[in-house]
């Protein structure tokens, strides 16, 4: 059984021999686990954020590998960039693989007079030097952080965006379609097993 506390934790100074601890002030989350299956009593641990947002990104850089691994995609190998674009540009972690699988199957069909652009960037008249340079550049694009592209992306939900990339007009149901894609991919929100962080 598990449990998250936050603790206030009062201002104290502590000897002990020839140690001093220094003063010590503020909330602390800890991890309070209170027996185990084995009946051993394990006592209150603390939980570095930094390792839990790690672990989290690493699962969702798994679940976008194994979708394009179970499917046969090219793009395969590159969901931990693809994840860490998406936190970078604040975008919603599926929706760079979703699009990748909706405009080239994931890598399958690639835009043909240019070379690793996946996501049908600028109309297949944009190539890259690698796929990790198309990632970033949709990413940043997508997340209205290029001057020349903001007014199209910046303050937009992922739907938005959506229709902004290939607007209803041109496309129908595209917005629809890479969202259905992004559910298949995984869950918005990926929670992590602390027990094991």
């Amino acid at each position: 059984m598990q449990s998250l506390v936050f603790l206030p934790v009062m201002s104290m100074s502590l000897s002990f021999g020839n140690v001093h601890s220094s003063q010590i002030a503020g909330n602390v989350l800890i991890q309070k686990l209170n027996i185990t299956t084995n009946g051993t009593l394990v006592l209150n641990q603390a939980i570095d954020p930094e390792v839990l947002l790690q672990k989290a990104r690493t699962e969702k850089a798994i679940s976008i590998d194994n979708y394009f691994k179970e499917r046969d995609m090219p793009l395969a190998g590159t969901g931990m960039k693809m994840v860490e674009e998406a936190e970078k540009n604040d975008l919603d972690w599926r929706l760079l693989p979703a699009i990748a699988v909706r405009e080239s199957t994931g890598g399958k069909n690639d835009c043909i007079k240019v070379k690793h652009n996946a996501f049908g960037w600028g109309s297949c008249k944009i190539g890259f030097k690698s796929d990790d340079e198309a990632i970033e550049t949709v990413a940043r694009n997508l997340g209205g952080n290029n001057p020349k592209t903001a007014k199209h992306y910046d303050d937009k939900t992922t739907i938005q965006i959506l229709r902004a990339y290939n607007p209803p007009s041109i496309v129908p149901k595209y917005a629809e379609q890479v969202m259905s894609i992004m559910n298949t991919i995984g869950e918005a929100e990926i929670m992590t097993d602390t027990a094991d962080a």
